[in-house]
């Protein structure tokens, strides 16, 4: 199927998935990826982002936002990817100056993608690879290590948790549409990802079951607990059954 200019067939998958598209310009002055990436002071993107995620989650803590910030973008970036891949077989440009993003958005992070270009080459997993992990993911994280002092293992266990949440919602949409090459592609295309050097060693999947090895923070979060995925059975230090957070692990979140 060739790219459509809205990437309709990104929708039906859900909000996860969808991109916004837009013919040309700078929708409504939204900062591109690229500047995020790229922080100039207290007021870039992603500072300016962080503080807010801080702010509605009532964390104290901007090592703690800053993680669950980047874990967010990672489930939108790889959702879209994912789904283009999957659904087109084919990726569009998806460039960090070619995405923009509406940093007071709640969750799912709003992304607007300027024109529907397709990337050259196949859309497998190295393509992927190189859009997601190398385009997008390792800028962001050494901005973020650099910035808010988040360790790198947990970045990628971020981003690890983020791929196979995407995966794992998309081989269940197309299940439920009686579509089991659709997913059964899902799962094979995310199967080869976590082989990649940068994943491999976030975690372990069994099936659409993932389980990481590090820990995105979201129990520091006031009211928080661990997520469906975790490498903790329950909060560290907390002397009774942890209180589990609906969805995480089960799909991508923000």
């Amino acid at each position: 199927m060739d790219l459509d200019p809205e990437l309709a067939a990104l929708r039906p998958p859900g909000p996860f998935f969808t991109l916004r598209t837009a013919p040309y310009g700078n929708p409504a002055g939204l900062p591109t990826l690229a500047a995020a990436y790229a922080p100039q002071g207290p007021d870039d993107p992603l500072a300016a982002r962080v503080r807010l995620v801080a702010h509605r989650l009532r964390t104290p803590e901007p090592r703690v936002a800053a993680s669950l910030a980047q874990q967010g973008l990672a489930a939108r970036l790889w959702s879209a990817a994912l789904g283009c891949a999957v659904l087109y077989g084919r990726l569009p440009e998806l460039r960090p100056g070619r995405l923009r993003w509406d940093i007071e958005a709640s969750a799912p992070d709003d992304l607007w993608l300027t024109g529907v270009r397709p990337a050259p080459g196949d859309a497998d997993a190295a393509a992927l690879a190189d859009a997601v992990l190398h385009g997008h993911l390792e800028p962001l994280g050494e901005t973020l290590r650099n910035h808010y002092g988040v360790a790198a293992g947990l970045l990628w266990g971020n981003a690890g948790s983020a791929l196979a949440g995407a995966a794992r919602e998309l081989e269940r949409w197309a299940r439920a549409q009686g579509r089991p090459g659709t997913a059964d592609r899902a799962r094979a295309l995310a199967g080869e990802l976590f082989g990649h050097p940068l994943l491999r060693a976030t975690g372990t999947r069994t099936g659409t079951a993932f389980r990481r090895r590090s820990c995105c923070l979201y129990y520091r979060v006031p009211g928080g607990g661990v997520c469906g995925d975790c490498c903790f059975p329950r909060p560290p230090a907390a002397p009774r059954a942890p209180t589990a957070v609906p969805g995480k692990g089960d799909r991508p979140t923000g």
